[in-house]
């Protein structure tokens, strides 16, 4: 079966395409460059937010393409306009399958422009009248992942001599395993499952057992300094229209409102054991 992957060459996409092949699926990808592309995969020049190609003979479509900052793309151009231009190509080719990964958390009227972006288009999918699956994953987490591999590392590797811990901490997430979030889009793709599903891992942590976590698995012991909300309230704003800025004002709302959920009981076949955050991390956390 041919498969569309918007998205593939990035985090999550590596995954997928990788599982899809191992399937025996064709995945193509549709992609500004073939970069990264397993042996078996079938590379598609194309940006989504422009144009899409003629998809004659794909079977089914999953989107997985977004952005946690505005550099060069825009929230709209990646996550609305990139979503509509793909269903109208799928309406021309007659295809009746899209799977689409979205946010836990995306709703209207948050003032996240990230979490309202994948609102709307999920309002897109589903009134497409296509059969359709949406995943909203919280935070995302695996070798090459940003958060954990970067945000976290960086707060705690670099120079200094405390973690700097947002108001006290206490916001909830509830991470998942990047190989759980592919086998979730492959077995929906595979069982044919539909509707709206939360996607998340085996427990619940705040955010600053996240960071102690981290220097545990870092080897690192450096005490946390904490930085009030009032603060950040006022500094966010500012610090958001530096062109490199250490976080953005959707980031702060998002890490504010925290990211959790439980896990699905629709979901529980499909992903009978997801992996935790503690076993997979030493895997590849390192300063």
């Amino acid at each position: 079966m041919r498969v569309l992957v918007v998205g593939g060459t990035g985090f999550v996409g590596r995954h997928l395409v990788a599982l899809l092949l191992e399937r025996g699926y064709t995945p193509l990808v549709l992609s500004r460059t073939p970069k990264g592309l397993p042996k078996g995969a079938v590379h598609l020049l194309g940006d989504i937010t422009r144009e899409v190609p003629d998809l004659s003979g794909v079977k089914a479509a999953i989107y997985l393409a977004g952005i946690i900052r505005e550099r060069g793309q825009t929230f709209r151009q990646v996550h609305v306009e990139g979503v509509r231009n793909l269903l109208l190509a799928l309406e021309r080719a007659g295809v009746k399958r899209i799977l689409h990964m979205s946010a836990l958390g995306a709703r209207r009227g948050t003032g996240s422009r990230y979490y309202e972006t994948k609102a709307e288009a999920e309002e897109l999918v589903r009134h497409s009248g296509l059969s359709y699956a949406i995943f909203r994953p919280s935070l995302i987490f695996g070798p090459g992942d940003e958060f954990f591999g970067q945000v976290l590392k960086g707060l705690i590797c670099g120079p200094l001599p405390f973690v700097p811990l947002i108001g006290d901490g206490r916001f909830p997430f509830r991470p998942v395993y990047v190989g759980d979030v592919a086998e979730a889009f492959a077995g929906a793709l595979e069982r044919g499952l539909e509707g709206t599903f939360d996607l998340v891992g085996p427990r619940e942590y705040t955010f600053r057992e996240l960071l102690g976590l981290c220097m545990e698995v870092l080897g690192r012991k450096k005490p946390f300094l904490s930085i009030p909300l009032g603060f950040m309230d006022l500094a966010v704003p500012l610090l958001s229209r530096l062109p490199f800025a250490p976080i953005t004002q959707d980031q702060y709302l998002m890490l504010k409102e925290g990211n959790t959920a439980s896990f699905p009981e629709a979901l529980k076949d499909l992903l009978p054991a997801p992996k935790a955050l503690e076993e997979v991390l030493p895997t590849y956390l390192r300063c």
